[in-house]
């Protein structure tokens, strides 16, 4: 999974993330102070947002409002898409700080409350 962050600014943080056909997605979450817009670049994104599940093809786009569960990976195949979040935050820190060892993971997550939670914690 590649992350190339694109701009930055307290308003506006704007990204490209490619994901590898075998990429997990993010157990699902919801950004309590963030809202989320996504544009999908190539190849096809598996969306979950609450109980609805559905494949965006490449040319579409789709927003995630705060407060939202949601979860999203690749569909198919690699897949690329440009990641808009408002405000910034301290999202760019939570991605690329992310700890490497899994179990670790929990206690960063928990760091970064204010940019993400976990659906059920």
């Amino acid at each position: 999974m590649g992350l190339e962050i694109i701009s930055r600014a307290p308003e506006l943080l704007v990204m490209e993330q490619t994901y590898a056909a075998d990429a997990d997605a993010p157990p699902p979450h919801y950004h309590p102070s963030q809202d989320e817009h996504f544009e999908v670049l190539e190849g096809s994104i598996a969306l979950k947002v609450g109980h609805e599940r559905r494949v965006v093809p490449a040319g579409e786009s789709f927003d995630i409002p705060r407060g939202t569960v949601h979860t999203l990976g690749p569909s198919g195949g690699p897949a690329r898409v440009r990641w808009e979040v408002r405000p910034a935050l301290r999202t760019e820190a939570f991605l690329t700080e992310m700890p490497d060892d899994f179990s670790e993971r929990l206690a960063h997550v928990q760091r970064f409350a204010e940019e993400i939670r976990l659906a059920g914690f």
